[in-house]
């Protein structure tokens, strides 16, 4: 996966391998902004970012492309070699993966060789953007819930198999209880859940008699779309056909009113215990509406508006350098350009919490600075001289963990609309130097 990187990491890696450049040099990824109507980031993602990191390599095919592109025409042997015998050396620093952070907070911080940092930022990238996004959807969605089952339903509409099965992940992350996609099932043990699709239904004659021929095969509390034709009527039919459902599907019309005739259906034939699942081009705002006026509703499939974050696809992670070692001196760097400005130096998040556990807001500092009073430093390491120093917790683990850290966010942050982030502010360390190194830019 070496050349699943953009051109320009390749060419700046060549250029400062040409030019002799050794020196380490810092980069931080954060998140400029938020997604649309959030109030905070739920990270994911890190786990697949070590991966990569450790397990990085460039194949012969892999140079020989790269020996014969033009772009390549004047860079000697040397830099060839150098890849062919490429390993990641340096330190990477993270918060642990399913972690609250919030607008310009470092993410994951990594200190390398500069040739080594740069070669890695466009993976990491994709992964933490696109993971992070997703997990941050899906704890959205989950909160809207109120505490019925969401099931990531979307591995058709993903942007691809592999976007699919981390959208699932990161789905999970964010407190979904299952995902539809069955290879999420095999490698990363999410409980997968399914029903019968329209097709099956279409294929018979009757409803009834695809009913009764899935019953056949699935003989103890058989999950059933009623919805084909008229939810009504094959709820009614669903109940005839003398299983005990261990739940209903309804994926259209209207779910309100819908899923009030089918618990009337369903209880009076004595299902009680019968469940009634919903899906259909979901998202937070309808199943907000839905908990709101009290559906009973048991639990949501959710895919379109969750795997592809449809309101707001794009996460704005970046991956800049923030310092430089010269002569053994890390010296800070920052970017000015309007609306593009960074902060200078490796950073670390000092987060505060209120007398009960919540989230009070942050104070960001430099990494060498010591935690202010009554703070915990989030910013952990976790690959020393290209070696991992700590175990990665289960993925059930880092579930729970970021269930706590949304249970943990001020009510006013968790808001579905006009949320408010916690503040976050600089030390008065970090802050000068910024201060400093602006003023020093814009007057040269």
């Amino acid at each position: 996966m070496a050349l699943a990187t953009d051109l320009y990491e390749l060419t700046m890696a060549a250029a400062y391998f040409e030019n002799n450049e050794r020196h380490r040099a810092v980069f931080e990824l954060f998140v400029r902004t938020y997604p649309r109507g959030s109030c905070y980031l739920l990270t994911a993602g890190l786990e697949q970012v070590v991966q990569y990191v450790l397990n990085m390599r460039f194949d012969d095919e892999s140079i020989h492309f790269l020996r014969n592109h033009q772009a390549f025409g004047g860079v000697t042997d040397g830099f060839f070699e150098y890849l062919r015998k490429f390993r990641f050396t340096g330190d990477v620093f993270a918060v642990p993966e399913g972690t609250v952070v919030f607008a310009n907070e470092p993410i994951i911080r990594v200190v390398a060789p500069i040739l080594e940092a740069q070669l890695l930022e466009t993976y990491l990238l994709s992964l933490v953007n696109f993971q992070t996004l997703i997990a941050t959807k899906a704890s959205k969605i989950v909160r809207a819930a109120k505490g019925k089952g969401v099931v990531e339903f979307g591995s058709r509409r993903a942007h691809g198999p592999q976007a699919a099965l981390l959208a699932a992940r990161a789905a999970y992350i964010g407190g979904c209880i299952g995902t539809s996609n069955v290879l999420a099932g095999h490698e990363l043990d999410i409980p997968i859940y399914g029903t019968i699709a329209h097709s099956f239904i279409m294929n018979y004659d009757t409803e009834r008699e695809a009913f009764e021929k899935f019953c056949k095969v699935f003989r103890t509390e058989p999950a059933m779309l009623v919805d084909t034709y008229d939810v009504v009527q094959g709820t009614k039919t669903a109940v005839e056909v003398g299983k005990r459902p261990s739940f209903v599907r309804i994926d259209s019309g209207d779910r309100y009113r819908l899923s009030r005739r089918v618990r009337k259906i369903l209880d009076e034939a004595g299902l009680q215990r019968t469940k009634i699942f919903v899906s259909g081009d979901l998202n937070e705002r309808k199943i907000a509406q839905l908990t709101l006026h009290g559906a009973p509703i048991d639990a949501f499939g959710v895919g379109t508006e969750l795997v592809t974050a449809r309101d707001d696809p794009a996460l704005q992670g970046i991956y800049k350098l923030v310092a430089i070692e010269r002569n053994d001196i890390w010296v800070p760097r920052v970017k000015t350009s309007p609306g593009k400005q960074t902060l200078p130096g490796p950073r670390q998040i000092f987060r505060k919490f209120t007398t009960n556990g919540k989230i009070s807001g942050d104070i960001m500092g430099l990494a060498d600075e010591k935690p202010p009073q009554e703070t915990v430093p989030l910013m952990q390491r976790i690959v020393e001289s290209g070696n991992p120093v700590c175990q990665f917790p289960s993925l059930g683990e880092t579930r729970r963990y970021a269930l706590s850290q949304i249970d943990a966010l001020p009510t006013s942050a968790r808001k579905l609309q006009g949320c408010v982030a916690p503040k976050v502010r600089l030390t008065q360390k970090l802050s000068s130097l910024a201060a400093s190194l602006y003023a020093r830019h814009h007057a040269s």
